[in-house]
Protein backbone atom coordinates (compact mmCIF):
# COMPACT_ATOMS: atom_id res chain seq x y z
CA UNK A 1 0.00 0.00 0.00
CA UNK A 2 2.84 2.37 0.86
CA UNK A 3 4.58 1.49 -2.41
CA UNK A 4 1.42 2.25 -4.43
CA UNK A 5 1.07 5.57 -2.63
CA UNK A 6 4.63 6.56 -3.59
CA UNK A 7 4.08 5.53 -7.23
CA UNK A 8 0.87 7.55 -7.43
CA UNK A 9 2.62 10.54 -5.86
CA UNK A 10 5.48 10.33 -8.37
CA UNK A 11 2.98 10.06 -11.25
CA UNK A 12 1.06 13.08 -9.98
CA UNK A 13 4.22 15.19 -9.60
CA UNK A 14 5.35 14.17 -13.12
CA UNK A 15 1.94 15.10 -14.53
CA UNK A 16 2.07 18.53 -12.89
CA UNK A 17 5.62 19.00 -14.22
CA UNK A 18 4.49 18.12 -17.75
CA UNK A 19 1.52 20.49 -17.54
CA UNK A 20 3.80 23.32 -16.43
CA UNK A 21 5.83 22.95 -19.62
CA UNK A 22 4.80 24.36 -22.98
CA UNK A 23 4.26 22.20 -26.05
CA UNK A 24 7.21 23.95 -27.68
CA UNK A 25 9.55 22.98 -24.83
CA UNK A 26 8.39 19.36 -25.00
CA UNK A 27 8.96 19.23 -28.78
CA UNK A 28 12.42 20.78 -28.43
CA UNK A 29 13.34 18.24 -25.80
CA UNK A 30 11.94 15.21 -27.66
CA UNK A 31 13.55 16.13 -31.00
CA UNK A 32 16.81 17.52 -29.63
CA UNK A 33 16.22 21.01 -31.03
CA UNK A 34 17.96 24.23 -30.07
CA UNK A 35 15.60 26.38 -32.13
CA UNK A 36 11.81 26.05 -32.46
CA UNK A 37 10.28 29.33 -33.57
CA UNK A 38 6.70 29.74 -34.77
CA UNK A 39 6.41 30.92 -38.37
CA UNK A 40 4.14 33.93 -38.80
CA UNK A 41 1.13 33.39 -41.04
CA UNK A 42 1.73 29.68 -41.70
CA UNK A 43 -0.78 27.35 -40.09
CA UNK A 44 -3.83 25.33 -40.75
CA UNK A 45 -6.30 22.80 -39.49
CA UNK A 46 -9.47 20.92 -40.18
CA UNK A 47 -12.52 19.49 -38.45
CA UNK A 48 -10.45 17.31 -36.10
CA UNK A 49 -7.04 18.90 -35.39
CA UNK A 50 -5.23 22.22 -35.66
CA UNK A 51 -1.67 22.90 -36.77
CA UNK A 52 1.11 25.47 -36.87
CA UNK A 53 4.42 25.80 -38.70
CA UNK A 54 7.75 26.30 -36.94
CA UNK A 55 11.33 27.00 -37.97
CA UNK A 56 13.92 24.63 -36.48
CA UNK A 57 17.69 24.30 -36.52
CA UNK A 58 17.58 20.56 -37.29
CA UNK A 59 14.73 19.91 -39.73
CA UNK A 60 14.12 23.28 -41.33
CA UNK A 61 10.41 24.06 -41.27
CA UNK A 62 8.15 21.58 -39.47
CA UNK A 63 4.38 21.36 -39.16
CA UNK A 64 2.94 20.44 -35.76
CA UNK A 65 -0.62 19.08 -35.56
CA UNK A 66 -2.24 19.24 -32.14
CA UNK A 67 -5.34 17.65 -30.64
CA UNK A 68 -6.43 17.82 -27.02
CA UNK A 69 -8.79 14.82 -26.99
CA UNK A 70 -8.01 11.70 -24.96
CA UNK A 71 -7.56 9.52 -28.06
CA UNK A 72 -5.17 11.93 -29.79
CA UNK A 73 -2.07 9.79 -29.31
CA UNK A 74 -3.76 6.78 -30.94
CA UNK A 75 -4.83 9.00 -33.83
CA UNK A 76 -1.40 10.56 -34.35
CA UNK A 77 0.54 7.30 -33.91
CA UNK A 78 -1.67 5.85 -36.63
CA UNK A 79 -1.04 8.83 -38.87
CA UNK A 80 2.71 8.59 -38.23
CA UNK A 81 2.74 4.92 -39.25
CA UNK A 82 0.55 5.70 -42.28
CA UNK A 83 2.89 8.42 -43.54
CA UNK A 84 5.85 6.06 -43.11
CA UNK A 85 4.13 3.29 -45.08
CA UNK A 86 2.95 5.59 -47.88
CA UNK A 87 6.33 7.27 -48.19
CA UNK A 88 8.49 4.15 -48.13
CA UNK A 89 8.01 3.15 -51.81
CA UNK A 90 8.93 6.71 -52.86
CA UNK A 91 6.11 6.87 -55.41
CA UNK A 92 3.87 9.70 -54.20
CA UNK A 93 4.98 12.61 -52.01
CA UNK A 94 3.83 12.67 -48.38
CA UNK A 95 5.16 14.69 -45.43
CA UNK A 96 7.88 12.86 -43.52
CA UNK A 97 6.78 12.23 -39.91
CA UNK A 98 9.27 13.02 -37.14
CA UNK A 99 7.68 12.39 -33.74
CA UNK A 100 4.47 11.97 -31.74
CA UNK A 101 4.62 13.73 -28.38
CA UNK A 102 2.24 14.10 -25.45
CA UNK A 103 0.78 17.57 -25.23
CA UNK A 104 1.08 19.25 -21.80
CA UNK A 105 -2.37 19.33 -20.22
CA UNK A 106 -3.72 16.45 -22.33
CA UNK A 107 -3.88 15.19 -25.87
CA UNK A 108 -0.94 14.82 -28.23
CA UNK A 109 0.91 16.41 -31.13
CA UNK A 110 2.44 15.10 -34.35
CA UNK A 111 5.58 16.76 -35.68
CA UNK A 112 6.18 16.32 -39.40
CA UNK A 113 7.91 17.81 -42.40
CA UNK A 114 6.42 21.08 -43.61
CA UNK A 115 5.59 21.04 -47.32
CA UNK A 116 4.33 24.21 -48.95
CA UNK A 117 1.49 23.61 -51.39
CA UNK A 118 -1.55 25.31 -52.87
CA UNK A 119 -5.25 24.90 -52.28
CA UNK A 120 -5.96 21.79 -54.36
CA UNK A 121 -5.15 19.80 -57.48
CA UNK A 122 -5.10 21.22 -60.99
CA UNK A 123 -1.87 20.85 -62.97
CA UNK A 124 -0.91 17.49 -61.49
CA UNK A 125 -4.27 15.68 -61.28
CA UNK A 126 -3.31 13.07 -63.88
CA UNK A 127 0.10 12.53 -62.30
CA UNK A 128 -1.46 11.87 -58.90
CA UNK A 129 -3.86 9.37 -60.44
CA UNK A 130 -0.95 7.54 -62.03
CA UNK A 131 1.15 7.67 -58.86
CA UNK A 132 -1.71 6.43 -56.66
CA UNK A 133 -2.30 3.44 -58.94
CA UNK A 134 1.42 2.59 -58.89
CA UNK A 135 1.39 2.88 -55.10
CA UNK A 136 -1.55 0.47 -54.98
CA UNK A 137 0.37 -2.02 -57.14
CA UNK A 138 3.59 -1.74 -55.16
CA UNK A 139 2.89 -4.57 -52.72
CA UNK A 140 1.96 -6.93 -55.57
CA UNK A 141 5.33 -6.20 -57.21
CA UNK A 142 7.01 -7.26 -53.96
CA UNK A 143 5.21 -10.60 -54.18
CA UNK A 144 6.61 -11.13 -57.68
CA UNK A 145 10.12 -10.23 -56.52
CA UNK A 146 9.78 -12.54 -53.55
CA UNK A 147 8.74 -15.48 -55.72
CA UNK A 148 11.57 -14.76 -58.15
CA UNK A 149 14.16 -14.76 -55.36
CA UNK A 150 12.91 -17.96 -53.67
CA UNK A 151 15.75 -20.43 -53.44
CA UNK A 152 18.31 -17.84 -54.53
CA UNK A 153 21.61 -17.87 -52.63
CA UNK A 154 21.85 -14.11 -53.19
CA UNK A 155 18.53 -13.21 -51.57
CA UNK A 156 18.44 -9.61 -50.29
CA UNK A 157 17.47 -9.81 -46.62
CA UNK A 158 17.05 -6.03 -46.40
CA UNK A 159 14.43 -5.88 -49.18
CA UNK A 160 10.82 -4.90 -48.45
CA UNK A 161 8.64 -7.86 -47.60
CA UNK A 162 5.38 -8.68 -49.36
CA UNK A 163 2.37 -8.15 -47.08
CA UNK A 164 0.08 -11.16 -47.40
CA UNK A 165 -2.85 -10.13 -45.22
CA UNK A 166 -5.34 -7.30 -44.95
CA UNK A 167 -4.92 -4.89 -42.06
CA UNK A 168 -2.09 -2.91 -40.51
CA UNK A 169 0.39 -3.25 -37.65
CA UNK A 170 -1.37 -0.43 -35.78
CA UNK A 171 -4.91 0.95 -35.58
CA UNK A 172 -5.51 4.12 -37.58
CA UNK A 173 -8.24 6.74 -37.34
CA UNK A 174 -10.46 7.99 -40.14
CA UNK A 175 -11.35 11.21 -38.36
CA UNK A 176 -11.11 10.56 -34.63
CA UNK A 177 -12.76 7.12 -34.66
CA UNK A 178 -10.16 4.35 -34.36
CA UNK A 179 -10.40 1.55 -36.93
CA UNK A 180 -9.60 -2.00 -35.92
CA UNK A 181 -6.84 -3.03 -38.31
CA UNK A 182 -6.36 -6.56 -36.96
CA UNK A 183 -4.89 -8.69 -39.75
CA UNK A 184 -7.30 -10.90 -41.70
CA UNK A 185 -6.68 -13.40 -44.48
CA UNK A 186 -9.36 -12.05 -46.81
CA UNK A 187 -10.60 -8.61 -47.78
CA UNK A 188 -14.38 -9.18 -47.59
CA UNK A 189 -14.30 -10.15 -43.90
CA UNK A 190 -11.90 -7.28 -43.09
CA UNK A 191 -14.10 -4.69 -44.80
CA UNK A 192 -17.36 -6.12 -43.48
CA UNK A 193 -16.02 -5.70 -39.94
CA UNK A 194 -15.31 -2.01 -40.63
CA UNK A 195 -18.89 -1.36 -41.77
CA UNK A 196 -20.29 -3.43 -38.90
CA UNK A 197 -18.56 -1.17 -36.37
CA UNK A 198 -20.03 1.93 -38.02
CA UNK A 199 -23.54 0.42 -38.06
CA UNK A 200 -23.26 -0.60 -34.40
CA UNK A 201 -22.17 2.91 -33.40
CA UNK A 202 -25.13 4.44 -35.25
CA UNK A 203 -27.55 2.06 -33.53
CA UNK A 204 -26.11 2.94 -30.13
CA UNK A 205 -25.91 6.72 -30.64
CA UNK A 206 -28.88 7.39 -32.91
CA UNK A 207 -31.23 4.50 -32.15
CA UNK A 208 -31.61 4.07 -35.92
CA UNK A 209 -32.73 0.69 -37.25
CA UNK A 210 -32.94 1.39 -41.00
CA UNK A 211 -29.17 1.25 -41.50
CA UNK A 212 -29.04 -2.12 -39.70
CA UNK A 213 -31.91 -3.54 -41.78
CA UNK A 214 -30.18 -2.59 -45.03
CA UNK A 215 -26.78 -3.79 -43.84
CA UNK A 216 -28.18 -7.19 -42.88
CA UNK A 217 -29.56 -7.55 -46.42
CA UNK A 218 -26.16 -6.62 -47.87
CA UNK A 219 -24.34 -9.13 -45.66
CA UNK A 220 -26.37 -12.02 -47.06
CA UNK A 221 -25.01 -11.23 -50.53
CA UNK A 222 -21.68 -9.74 -49.47
CA UNK A 223 -19.44 -12.24 -51.35
CA UNK A 224 -21.23 -11.31 -54.59
CA UNK A 225 -19.55 -7.89 -54.58
CA UNK A 226 -16.15 -9.57 -55.02
CA UNK A 227 -17.07 -12.46 -57.30
CA UNK A 228 -14.27 -13.46 -59.66
CA UNK A 229 -11.69 -11.09 -58.11
CA UNK A 230 -8.21 -12.00 -56.89
CA UNK A 231 -7.68 -9.11 -54.46
CA UNK A 232 -4.08 -8.46 -53.44
CA UNK A 233 -3.41 -6.35 -50.34
CA UNK A 234 -2.50 -2.77 -51.33
CA UNK A 235 -1.33 0.03 -49.06
CA UNK A 236 -4.13 2.62 -49.14
CA UNK A 237 -4.25 6.24 -48.00
CA UNK A 238 -7.62 5.54 -46.42
CA UNK A 239 -9.06 9.08 -46.36
CA UNK A 240 -8.26 10.46 -49.80
CA UNK A 241 -10.84 13.20 -50.31
CA UNK A 242 -10.08 16.47 -52.10
CA UNK A 243 -9.01 18.24 -48.91
CA UNK A 244 -6.21 15.73 -48.30
CA UNK A 245 -4.49 16.18 -51.67
CA UNK A 246 -2.72 19.19 -53.13
CA UNK A 247 0.29 20.15 -55.24
CA UNK A 248 3.25 22.46 -55.53
CA UNK A 249 5.79 23.17 -58.28
CA UNK A 250 7.36 19.74 -57.77
CA UNK A 251 4.17 17.69 -58.11
CA UNK A 252 1.25 16.30 -56.11
CA UNK A 253 1.21 15.81 -52.32
CA UNK A 254 -1.16 13.71 -50.20
CA UNK A 255 -1.51 13.93 -46.42
CA UNK A 256 -3.73 13.18 -43.36
CA UNK A 257 -3.89 9.44 -44.09
CA UNK A 258 -5.64 6.59 -42.27
CA UNK A 259 -3.78 3.73 -43.91
CA UNK A 260 -3.95 -0.05 -43.93
CA UNK A 261 -3.48 -2.85 -46.46
CA UNK A 262 -6.78 -3.26 -48.30
CA UNK A 263 -8.45 -3.39 -51.72
CA UNK A 264 -7.09 -0.68 -54.01
CA UNK A 265 -10.63 0.33 -55.05
CA UNK A 266 -11.44 1.25 -51.44
CA UNK A 267 -9.08 4.24 -51.71
CA UNK A 268 -11.27 5.81 -54.39
CA UNK A 269 -14.46 5.56 -52.29
CA UNK A 270 -14.28 8.87 -50.45
CA UNK A 271 -12.88 10.66 -53.51
CA UNK A 272 -16.38 10.59 -55.05
CA UNK A 273 -18.07 12.20 -52.04
CA UNK A 274 -16.84 15.80 -51.85
CA UNK A 275 -15.21 16.62 -55.19
CA UNK A 276 -11.62 17.70 -55.71
CA UNK A 277 -10.68 15.03 -58.26
CA UNK A 278 -11.34 15.45 -61.97
CA UNK A 279 -11.63 13.09 -64.94
CA UNK A 280 -7.89 13.37 -65.63
CA UNK A 281 -7.16 11.90 -62.19
CA UNK A 282 -9.52 8.94 -62.66
CA UNK A 283 -8.49 8.42 -66.28
CA UNK A 284 -4.79 8.23 -65.40
CA UNK A 285 -5.52 5.92 -62.46
CA UNK A 286 -7.53 3.47 -64.57
CA UNK A 287 -4.95 3.52 -67.35
CA UNK A 288 -2.69 1.78 -64.82
CA UNK A 289 -5.38 -0.21 -62.95
CA UNK A 290 -8.37 -0.83 -65.26
CA UNK A 291 -11.83 -1.14 -63.72
CA UNK A 292 -12.51 -4.76 -62.77
CA UNK A 293 -15.91 -6.44 -63.28
CA UNK A 294 -18.39 -5.21 -60.68
CA UNK A 295 -16.53 -1.94 -60.13
CA UNK A 296 -19.71 0.20 -60.12
CA UNK A 297 -21.51 -1.79 -57.42
CA UNK A 298 -18.37 -1.86 -55.26
CA UNK A 299 -18.09 1.90 -55.74
CA UNK A 300 -21.33 2.27 -53.74
CA UNK A 301 -20.10 -0.20 -51.13
CA UNK A 302 -16.90 1.80 -50.59
CA UNK A 303 -18.78 5.09 -50.44
CA UNK A 304 -21.01 3.57 -47.74
CA UNK A 305 -18.24 3.32 -45.15
CA UNK A 306 -17.39 7.00 -45.45
CA UNK A 307 -20.99 8.22 -45.32
CA UNK A 308 -21.57 6.11 -42.21
CA UNK A 309 -18.31 7.37 -40.69
CA UNK A 310 -19.40 10.97 -41.32
CA UNK A 311 -22.79 10.24 -39.77
CA UNK A 312 -20.98 9.00 -36.65
CA UNK A 313 -18.68 12.02 -36.60
CA UNK A 314 -20.99 14.86 -37.52
CA UNK A 315 -24.54 13.68 -36.91
CA UNK A 316 -27.78 13.15 -38.79
CA UNK A 317 -26.94 15.47 -41.67
CA UNK A 318 -25.29 12.41 -43.25
CA UNK A 319 -28.17 10.01 -42.50
CA UNK A 320 -29.88 10.49 -45.88
CA UNK A 321 -26.70 9.90 -47.87
CA UNK A 322 -25.84 6.86 -45.75
CA UNK A 323 -29.24 5.24 -46.14
CA UNK A 324 -29.49 5.94 -49.89
CA UNK A 325 -26.00 4.51 -50.47
CA UNK A 326 -26.78 1.36 -48.47
CA UNK A 327 -30.00 1.04 -50.49
CA UNK A 328 -27.97 1.35 -53.70
CA UNK A 329 -25.79 -1.52 -52.47
CA UNK A 330 -28.90 -3.64 -51.81
CA UNK A 331 -30.23 -2.85 -55.30
CA UNK A 332 -26.86 -3.69 -56.86
CA UNK A 333 -26.78 -7.26 -55.56
CA UNK A 334 -30.50 -8.12 -55.56
CA UNK A 335 -31.51 -6.78 -58.99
Amino acid sequence: MHSNFNQNKIHFVWKIFRMSKSLESVVKEELGLSVLKKSVGLGGGGCISQGSTYDTDKYGKVFIKVNSQSGARTMFEGEYASLEALGKPNIVRVPKPYKVVDQPGGGAALVMEYIQFGGGLSKYSALLGQQLAKLHLHNATLEKKEKKSEGSVHRDESAEEYVRKFGFHINTCCGYIAMDNTWKDDWPSFYAAKIEKQISMIEKKEGDRKARELWNKILVKFPNFFEGLDIKPAIVHGDLWGGNASENDEGPVIFDPASFYGHSEYDLGISYLFGGFNSKFYGAYHDVIPKAPGFQKRKELYKAFHYLNHWNHFGGGYKGSSISTLQACVNAVYN
